[in-house]
């Protein structure tokens, strides 16, 4: 369902110190490597580490949890996904703590909900549905510009009407936004999120079709 997203490395974030953001930008950018060598265990490991170390930085445990959250959906293994999506929220609650009313941490939120849908609908698609859709709508409100909240809302709503049945043109639309704001948006500082834009652009060509 969700497939390898590119990562890109970008600024030096100035609030750290000199000493401090060399350990602290080598070890992410070892950690981002182990992920594009398809090594998310290695990745994901690092990245805990870093977490330990950076107990003020939201951005390690940020993507422990979405490491975990997308090899949930590459296994049908159902104690696989439980152990991954478990890792997953302990990351996401640790870094909720440091960063709260985060629009990037609502949707890695979102996503563990979306893995509990998939992985059972019938018992998990009405609650966890639900709870996605709220938390969308507030990180949308936050952040209306942001095109990882407009495109990964657009996706998850997109899924619900075509499971119903429903037009999903509005969907689209909101799709084709995501697009054009991926083009322009500027993360706020190293490492940041910065996911999305090939995603994006692929749904935008099935809403085409």
């Amino acid at each position: 369902m969700i497939r390898i997203i590119t990562l890109f490395v970008l600024t030096i974030a100035g609030t750290l110190t000199a000493h401090s953001q060399s350990k602290y930008e080598a070890g992410m950018k070892k950690a981002f490597e182990l992920w594009g060598e398809d090594k998310p265990v290695e990745a994901s490991a690092l990245f805990e580490r870093i977490a330990a170390v950076e107990k003020d930085n939201w951005l390690p445990n940020y993507y422990v949890s979405f490491i975990n959250t997308i090899e949930s959906f590459k296994t049908k293994d159902k104690e696989k996904i439980t152990a991954l999506l478990a890792k997953a929220q302990s990351a996401q609650d640790e870094a909720i703590l440091l960063s709260p009313d985060n629009p990037e941490l609502m949707v890695t939120q979102c996503l563990i909900y979306t893995a509990w849908i998939v992985y059972d609908p019938m018992v998990n698609g009405m609650k966890y549905s639900a709870k996605a859709n709220e938390l969308y709508a507030k990180a949308l409100m936050l952040a209306p510009d942001n095109p990882r909240v407009v495109f990964s809302k657009a996706e998850f709503e997109m899924g619900g009407a075509a499971y119903f049945g429903q037009d999903t043109t509005p969907m689209c639309k909101e799709v084709e936004r995501a697009v054009s704001l991926f083009t322009t948006f500027k993360p706020q500082g190293q490492f940041y999120p910065s996911w999305g834009q090939d995603r994006a652009e692929a749904k935008l060509k099935e809403c085409k079709k």
